[in-house]
């Protein structure tokens, strides 16, 4: 049973679905898109993402990690993030911090891509923080969203020869 949905970021990516899809199942991107992530490790030893498959996240600060599990993938639909464990103590407040990316397809040349969080908040501490985490979770998630948004497109109207600002 998933816990309690929370917040929802979506971005509309001008490429096609499989660029897109292709771009998410690669772990070693993450760094190029993700603004709080400077380095990823393969603990499960795979690259590319499968059910099952860890990965490590080290944090841009530095200091702090965090171990991402992708639990369910239905390919080029729909990706299950699960959170075991960080040194930042988000997995003790939200142990069953659940993210769900989805990606739909809106023309031969565009995806939609959307992620939604769901955490419980039956502890009143944690109910009480949600004012807090929510707007933050959902700001930083929207920034890495964007992110890569701007680098899926840059690739791909790159490898279509296509300059954006040579159409003077």
């Amino acid at each position: 049973m998933r816990p309690k949905f929370q917040s929802k970021q979506e971005v509309i990516i001008k490429a096609p679905l499989e660029t897109v899809w292709e771009f998410n199942q690669d772990l070693s991107k993450i760094a190029e898109y993700h603004p709080r992530v400077s380095k990823v490790d393969f603990i499960s030893g795979k690259q590319f993402r499968e059910a099952e498959v860890s990965y490590q996240c080290h944090v841009t600060d530095g200091k702090n990690t965090c171990i991402e599990k992708d639990i369910e993938i239905i390919p080029m639909k729909k990706i299950v993030t699960v959170l075991p464990s960080d040194t930042m103590g988000l997995n003790k407040l939200l142990p069953d911090y659940v993210v769900e990316t989805t990606f739909d397809k809106v023309d031969d040349y565009t995806t939609k891509m959307t992620i939604s969080h769901y955490y419980s908040t039956s502890k009143f501490k944690v109910w009480l923080l949600n004012f807090l985490i929510r707007p933050k979770i959902a700001r930083q998630t929207q920034e890495m969203l964007n992110s890569m948004k701007k680098t899926i497109e840059n690739e791909y109207s790159g490898n279509l020869g296509i300059f954006n600002n040579d159409l003077s």
